[in-house]
This record gives structure tokens, C-alpha cells and sequence, in this order.
């Protein structure tokens, strides 16, 4: 039975997401499976699947997607802007503070000592949301198969949209020529294919930053390192931002909780000051809300439809494949000594042993125990 939240209750949720959301898309959406799943019971499981499907059809940072989404399900419109508003800004308040001492001082504060036992953790809140989605999402032989194609897929690097796209294309071929009957079903486009150009400028106004972070946030697909490419190229080479500073913004991104896109509010910072950050980050966040106010009633029609339900199930799996080769990527890059495999082993032994515990704890927990550890 789904729980009918107000407007306070979804602000209250997303504002705590917001402030600790570590680890990227992945950990936020399991954060976010554990709150509305499995604890407040706004969705049921088969739903919110659904939701991060849709979510991985459109451009835009997914997990910033997701929090609109479900805002928009629980409370309409209010909602989608009082979920999506609440979980970026906690991001956008701390990285706004990271770029003013950045600019005053020519330097950021070293971090590593406490998000030294964050990551391991961080990999065993995915790992522990992501397995009963799994175990829903493998619905039948061919759905077992796709996943498995996917997951090989992503561990070889090919880009996530082509496997995404490929599995529900294959997915839908293949129940068409099964039913091999005539579907009635609208046809469905679902993203618009837009392409980037390279905008060499002189000089950085503010309407000129608007338009090169409203182009990147309508037709980014895939990591936040996807993200610091374009910015390279979109402001790097046309010297607007120095490399120091991409990489600074890179690592301010990576250290702070919620979207990785809050780096954009540092980069405006430092190109334009207060008002080039807040003119950023309203550009590069702002076609995520468009996009699921067009997508989310579409979804429900999907599932209705014998057809695409065919190609929502099978992105469901290969949703789910990605992320499970994101974890094992973040595993080789973050797991590297006894300390952080002594981290993991705890975190998903509680993640697994303890499901109502909240996953903050596991996070302050890996990152308490990390910083212990490096002092032996």
C-alpha cells in the first residue's frame, strides 16, 4: 500500500539525500530505493523500477532525475519542484562555499583523511539496494540474458546509452515477432536527439554561460566524467576556465554530497562570480525538470502497453547491469588495501545483515572507521 507524503514530507526526504548523498548517481538512487522503497513504502519496487528506466532514456544527471520523478508522483508538479529543488541544493550551498574560499585563497581543503572509508561503504549501499531490483527485474530467460549481455557490455566500456537503447530495442523486437500480431500502442520517442556545437567566445557573459550549461544539461548522457569532457572542450580550449580549475572543480564534485553537476557552481564562480554560479546551475539542472515533466506520464502508458512494457522490462535489467559494473569499477578504484576491504566487509554485512538501519550511519560509519585506520 503506497503512503500519500505532503509536500513538507518529500522536502524533508530530499533535502536529507541532498546533504548525504555521497558517491555519485548510483549510491543516490539506492539511497533513495532504501528511503521510498523499502522504508516509506511511497512505491513499490516494480514502480521505482520503472522510474530509473525512464530515467536512463533522457539526458541529465539520473539520480537528480529520479528525485523529480518521484517528487512528481507523490505531488504532481509542487512535488517534481520541491523533490528535485531540495536534493540539489544542499550540493549547490556547500560547493558555493568550496568556490568562494577557492577563489579567495587559490586552493581547496584536503579531504582525503574522511572520505577515505566513504567510498567502500558507499559500494555496499549500492550493492545492498540494488539486489532485491535485481531479483525483480529478472523476470524471465531472455531478460536473464540481456542483463548479462549488458553488464559485459559496460564492464567493456561501451557507452551505457547504446546499451540501454539496444536492450529495449532487442526487447521489443523480440515481443513483436512472439505476439505476431498488429500493436495499437502510440509510438514513443523518447529523447529528443539534439547535437552540441563548440562556441568559441571572447568573453564570458553571463547569457553566453547560460546557453553552453542549458545546451550541456539537454543532451548529456552518462557519468559525470562525460560531463567534465564537455566542459573541457566548452570551456578549457576556449580559455573561459583554466585546466587547474576544471580539475579543482572535478574534485570539489567528487567530495561534496548530491549531484556531481554541482561542480557547475563552482566552475560559474570562477567565471563570473555569485551570479555566474547561480545562472550555471539553474542552466545545467534546468532540462532535467523539463524532461521528466514530459516523460513521467508517459511511463505508466508504457507499462500498459504489451509492447513497451517488453522494452521498459528490458531496460529495467540493463539499468540494473550498469550499475552493478559502476560498483565493480568504483570496487577496483576505491578497494586497493586490507583497510578498505576490512571497510567493505563491514559495510555489507550491515547493508545486507541490517536493512532498516539508515544508510547515513553506514556512510558516517566507513567514514569514522577509514579515518581510524589511517592513523595506524
Amino acid at each position: 500500500m503506497e503512503h500519500k507524503p505532503d509536500l513538507k514530507d518529500i522536502a524533508k526526504l530530499f533535502l536529507k539525500l541532498g546533504i548525504i548523498g555521497f558517491g555519485g548517481p548510483a549510491a543516490h538512487i539506492a539511497m533513495m530505493q532504501d528511503e521510498v522503497v523499502t522504508k516509506r513504502k511511497w512505491l513499490t519496487e516494480q514502480h521505482f523500477l520503472d522510474l530509473i528506466g525512464a530515467t536512463n532514456l533522457i539526458p541529465g544527471p539520473n539520480s537528480t532525475e529520479m528525485a523529480i520523478h518521484i517528487g512528481h508522483e507523490k505531488a504532481g508538479w509542487k512535488g517534481l519542484i520541491v523533490a528535485g529543488f531540495c536534493f540539489i541544493l544542499p550540493a549547490v550551498f556547500i560547493t558555493g562555499i568550496f568556490a568562494f574560499l577557492y577563489k579567495e585563497y587559490g586552493q581547496i581543503p584536503k579531504v582525503q583523511p574522511f572520505i577515505y572509508g566513504i567510498k567502500p561503504a558507499i559500494i555496499a549501499i549500492i550493492l545492498g539496494a540494488i539486489f532485491p531490483l535485481a531479483k525483480k527485474s529478472l523476470k524471465s530467460t531472455l531478460l536473464i540474458i540481456i542483463g548479462l549481455l549488458v553488464l559485459l557490455g559496460a564492464l567493456f566500456s561501451i557507452n551505457e546509452i547504446y546499451l540501454m537503447f539496444g536492450a529495449g530495442f532487442f526487447a521489443l523486437f523480440f515481443a513483436y515477432v512472439r505476439n505476431n500480431k498488429q500493436n495499437n500502442s502510440n509510438s514513443f520517442l523518447p529523447l529528443t536527439l539534439m547535437q552540441i556545437t563548440n562556441t568559441t567566445m571572447l568573453q564570458a557573459t553571463n547569457a553566453n554561460l547560460f546557453w553552453i550549461f542549458l545546451k550541456i544539461g539537454a543532451i548529456l548522457y552518462g557519468s559525470g566524467y562525460v560531463l567534465f569532457a564537455f566542459l573541457d572542450t566548452e570551456l578549457v580550449s576556449t580559455r573561459l576556465l583554466t585546466r587547474q580549475q576544471l580539475i579543482d572543480a572535478i574534485a570539489v564534485g567528487q567530495f561534496t554530497p548530491g549531484p556531481v553537476f554541482s561542480s557547475v557552481t563552482f566552475i560559474g564562480y570562477q567565471i563570473n562570480g555569485f551570479v555566474g554560479a547561480i545562472i550555471s546551475t539553474i542552466a545545467i539542472f534546468l532540462p532535467s525538470f523539463v524532461f521528466v515533466a514530459f516523460l513521467n506520464p508517459i511511463v505508466k502508458k508504457m507499462r500498459n502497453s504489451m509492447l513497451f512494457s517488453a522494452f521498459l522490462d528490458a531496460v529495467n535489467v540493463a539499468s540494473v547491469a550498469i550499475i552493478i559494473a559502476v560498483c565493480f569499477d568504483m570496487g577496483k578504484d576505491t578497494i586497493t588495501d586490507w583497510r578498505t576491504v576490512l571497510i567493505a566487509i563491514l559495510s555489507i554485512a550491515i547493508a545486507f545483515g541490517y536493512k532498516k538501519i539508515n544508510s547515513a550511519f553506514v556512510i558516517l560509519g566507513g567514514s569514522l572507521i577509514g579515518y581510524l585506520l589511517m592513523l595506524i
